[in-house]
């Protein structure tokens, strides 16, 4: 059994519409929804009374306890042996999920495959990148800086993204370094292994700590675009650069968990990519 553990933050409407489409789209696996519902005031038990479905488990944290927090106390209640991880602002689009889950199942074990991703859509059907390899201290700089636009700093920013691997148009399933934690697949021997989610990280860092745990206890990250979502989503932590410490406290936030990232390993960096290796046919 799969058991899908949705997030969700002050967003009745998207979790409904994100609810509604694993209902549609799901016709193969057998599954549970498991919605974690921070700062939790009422509205989200309103909006599931809506669908009329009682197989849905709600599991209310009064207090905004940050993501990891809400994604482990998910994990603590999940039945399945997989584990699917969602933002409530996701939308699976046809048969996303079962292939997903395909993948994992029929590939896991032989490719020792740990966490897996789909590829995303923006509303406006574009493709938005969601695999990465590690970031470096210098990388978060040029993130948050106008030194990322200078030309001499393109080749690091493209590294990062991935360009060598043409990550955003590639067709076939491949290896990458860390996936964005607004959908991701895993299983329950996996993450026996590998553990929880780091509380410490209250927004941001915790996907990116969480796929290195994974790689270094032998599990690989997978980028899958064969299975697609749609992301409805805003950057709000992108706004105002370094200049939005002080205006933005989602930057701030951003910022303080990229710092505790480097701190837990010591500023070592590393990727598990080999940069001349193309993906898997």
């Amino acid at each position: 059994m799969l058991s899908i553990i949705i997030v969700n933050y002050k967003t009745p409407g998207l979790l409904k519409n994100c609810v509604a489409s694993l209902k549609e789209t799901i016709k193969k696996t057998g599954y549970e929804v498991i919605v974690v519902d921070v700062a939790s005031d009422g509205s989200t038990a309103e909006a599931l009374a809506s669908l009329a479905e009682d197989d849905i488990n709600l599991i209310e944290l009064k207090k905004n306890t940050g993501y990891s927090k809400a994604v482990n106390a998910g994990l603590r209640a999940a039945r399945g042996e997989y584990y699917l991880i969602l933002n409530a602002d996701m939308e699976a689009l046809t048969d996303s999920v079962d292939k997903l889950v395909e993948f994992t199942r029929d590939e896991a074990s032989q490719k020792n495959i740990g966490l897996i991703g789909p590829r995303l859509l923006g509303l406006d059907e574009k493709i938005q990148q969601s695999a990465f390899r590690f970031y470096t201290p210098l990388t978060i700089v040029l993130r948050r800086t106008f030194l990322g636009k200078l030309p001499w700093w393109r080749g690091h920013i493209d590294y990062f993204l991935m360009k060598d691997k043409n990550i955003t148009t590639a067709d076939a399933p491949q290896p990458v370094d860390w996936l964005m934690g607004t959908a991701i697949l895993t299983t329950k021997e996996a993450v026996k292994k590998v553990g929880l989610m780091d509380e410490r990280f209250f927004m941001y860092f915790e996907d990116v700590d969480w796929a290195r745990r994974f790689w270094e206890n032998g599990y690989k990250v997978f980028y899958y675009p064969k299975a697609v979502m749609r992301h409805r989503h805003g950057k709000a932590s992108r706004k105002g650069g370094l200049a939005g410490i002080f205006s933005n406290k989602m930057t701030r936030a951003h910022i303080k968990s990229g710092f505790l990232y480097l701190l837990k390993y010591h500023f070592r960096t590393r990727t598990y990519l080999n940069k001349n290796s193309g993906p898997r046919s």
